[in-house]
């Protein structure tokens, strides 16, 4: 697939702007009017302030915390502005929910936006076209040390391959195991140096050139092309990025850099050096693109230290013919462009580079923190005329200190609406909260799925939503939407729906909604595979929005010897809250509808369901079954065992219905990890299991 397609693929639904529950501010025809844009980190759509985003570091590189409006300046076009927003930002750094007995944290199987997203976000660009192929490894190991040690539990992360199948990306997610992945499909793709180039060139035609004739590097047009595709990734991806307002934005460029001799712009007679000029196109591009999203670009050479030791073994003897400017010296001049365009990126666009340095540890801490502690200036612009690149100069008047922050900016360019099709249903908030990378938090809703087998090859997974109540006006009449789709790792949309409900409820049914909310559920068709549903809901009354964002695996449930579905849970607690629309496929299982709830009072009843798939029938065994509530230390303090016996299935391949109830009255409040299990005493005993995190509360 082609580049532009697979960035497109990685971002089919996120091309629209992120949302505020604010509407937009009026553009005043007296500047001096104009109203100060919002306080705080927010998230807009269209808007007619210029934010920059400014880190203070003092001569010992520490974060400076305690500046003040008046301490700045900014100058646009060496002209001051008066500075309209002035906000210190502070982002907590949270830390994964790992049982003390296992290495791994729990992945959750509900997602809710009850809390405000507070996180860093992140798009890290895998450059695979400048990456060595004995490389790789190298270049996975330095992702990954981001992802493992520097990434937060409140964190959002994306993951963009310059080259590759479209599947290989990953959309936002704060799921590690999801984003390692992606990294592990990194494939190096580095053409050979041009001087290892040149010198076979040089060897295969001395017989047949004349003194003074150029030595030309036979995939010169390709590695052009390569640095051209990569800057036009990143030229996207911070297009896409000017859609998030109110946050430090980040791109992680992994690259050894760009390979390619931008110095030599006129091409001498007979050389086939011609994409110099291009190439630095692509690189103001990238640095435009960049300023005017707000987009800070941090370059990182896998390399770390480096004395061309790879580079050197591919060339056995370097041409005797100095004329050639073929040597040692051109081998050290393609590494010191490469490391500068990264530089040059980096420094351009508020980031730094990380180069020459095989501790990545001090510099990802660093980055970090400036993604955690800055400052956010904001205001109105005195020359609004779209298309106009200004330049930006932020000071301060405290001595001694060093400031970093985008260089420029450009006033955006007019865009025609989107235009949407007539059958499309769906309010214009539910469309621009399902099209937002983070989740919005105007109405608090909360999201679980649990795929079951369904017809094959296709998995049933059951999708419920819940909202609460007090974000809801339900007056007479007032219409409730909430929609719903899956996206594919290759970017489609699998399956979706919108529901309107008008909400002409009885008094009771009202205040019993405005007490424990709301709850629906629906059935999804999807083939095995990796998706994220996108979910949003708008009261039409009381105009609040929420969106929600869910990580979801299907397995493949026809293939494993023993699988496992999703595991349901219900309680007589979390049964108050009423559901608009039961399953049907589990009223005869669960003694209440499936909850997304997942904290339980100590005087209350767990219900669960999931069913077992064994596809080793044919061979008579037992299915052993278990149920544990364990402690955070690994205290089992309930269990519930079960056997099933393959003879139920008539020697073909099925599946078990289970389950189990849980009195939760002889446990104490606190965290907990409830697990089921399944296990074959078919050899080699394959087992499947699932671990939901659950929370004991006092009684009620």
């Amino acid at each position: 697939m082609k580049r532009r397609a697979r960035v497109a693929a990685l971002f089919t639904f996120l091309a629209g702007a992120a949302l505020s529950a604010g509407q937009n501010p009026p553009a005043p025809a007296n500047p001096s009017q104009q109203p100060p844009p919002p306080q705080g980190p927010t998230f807009r759509v269209r808007v007619d302030y210029v934010e920059v985003d400014v880190v203070v570091t003092d001569q010992q590189g520490n974060l400076v915390r305690d500046l003040k409006k008046e301490d700045f300046q900014v100058l646009e076009d060496g002209k001051p502005q008066s500075i309209n927003t002035f906000t210190l930002v502070n982002i907590p750094i949270d830390r994964p929910d790992r049982p003390l007995f296992q290495a791994d944290p729990i992945e959750p199987d509900v997602k809710s936006n009850e809390q405000p997203f507070d996180g860093r976000i992140y798009v890290m660009v895998i450059d695979d076209y400048h990456t060595n192929f004995g490389r790789t490894q190298r270049v996975k190991l330095a992702a990954k040390q981001f992802i493992e040690q520097r990434l937060a539990a409140n964190d959002l992360m994306a993951i963009v391959h310059t080259f590759g199948p479209s599947d290989a990306s990953q959309e936002f997610t704060s799921n590690k195991r999801l984003l390692l992945a992606a990294v592990d499909r990194t494939q190096g793709r580095k053409l050979k140096s041009a001087t290892a180039n040149r010198t076979d060139e040089y060897y295969r035609n001395r017989d047949f050139r004349q003194t003074g004739d150029p030595v030309n590097d036979p995939e010169d047009a390709e590695r052009a092309f390569n640095a051209r595709s990569t800057l036009d990734t990143l030229r996207q991806v911070s297009d896409w990025f000017a859609s998030v307002r109110g946050r430090r934005k980040t791109i992680l460029f992994v690259s050894e850099g760009i390979d390619y001799d931008i110095n030599e712009v006129i091409a001498p007679t007979g050389s086939n050096h011609l994409g110099a000029s291009m190439i630095l196109d692509s690189t103001r591009d990238v640095i435009a693109s960049a300023t005017r999203a707000n987009v800070s670009i941090y370059g990182i050479d896998p390399r770390g230290l480096t004395d061309l030791g790879d580079e050197s073994i591919e060339i056995g003897a370097f041409p005797d013919d100095t004329s050639t400017g073929i040597g040692t010296s051109s081998l050290h001049n393609e590494l010191r462009l490469s490391q500068d365009s990264l530089r040059v990126l980096s420094d351009e666009t508020g980031g730094f580079a990380v180069v020459n340095r095989n501790d990545f540890s001090t510099a990802y801490q660093r980055i970090v923190q400036d993604n955690s502690t800055y400052y956010v200036l904001a205001y109105y612009p005195p020359d609004p005329r779209p298309g106009r690149l200004h330049k930006i100069d932020v000071r301060v008047t405290r001595p001694g200190l060093t400031v970093r922050a985008r260089k420029a900016y450009m006033t955006p360019k007019k865009t025609e609406p989107a235009k949407t099709s007539a059958k499309d249903t769906r309010t214009p908030e539910v469309r621009e909260a399902l099209d937002s990378p983070l989740p919005i938090s105007g109405l608090g809703m909360s999201v679980f799925a649990a795929p079951f087998k369904g017809n094959p090859p296709n998995a049933s997974v059951l999708l419920g939503v819940e909202l609460r109540g007090r974000d809801l006006r339900m007056s007479q009449n007032d219409q409730l939407q909430i929609s719903y789709f899956a996206i594919d790792a290759q970017g489609k949309v699998r399956g979706g729906n919108t529901d309107s409900l008008t909400m002409n409820l009885k008094p009771e049914t009202r205040t019993r909604i405005a007490d424990n909310g709301v709850r629906m559920l629906n059935r999804l068709e999807l083939p095995p595979g990796r998706y994220q549903l996108r979910v949003a809901a708008h009261d039409g009354g009381g105009g609040n929005i929420g969106s929600v964002l869910y990580d979801l695996s299907v397995p493949d449930f026809m293939k494993a010897p023993i699988s496992m579905s999703g595991v349901t849970l219900t309680s007589m607690a979390s049964s108050a809250r009423p559901t608009v629309r039961p399953d049907e496929q589990l009223k005869m299982v669960l003694p209440a509808s499936p909850v997304g709830n997942r904290t339980f009072p100590q005087n209350d009843e767990i219900a669960l369901f999931a069913e077992i798939y064994d596809n080793s029938a044919s061979t008579p065994h037992k299915i052993d079954i278990t149920s544990t509530v364990t402690t955070d230390e690994g205290k089992v303090l309930f269990k519930a065992d079960d056997e099933r016996d393959s003879s139920e299935l008539g020697g073909r391949s099925g599946g078990y219905g289970y389950s189990a109830k849980i009195p939760l009255k002889d446990i104490a409040p606190g965290r907990y990890v409830l697990t089921v299990s399944a296990r074959s005493r078919v050899n080699p005993n394959p087992t499947a299991e699932r671990q939901v995190r659950i929370t004991v509360g006092n009684p009620k």
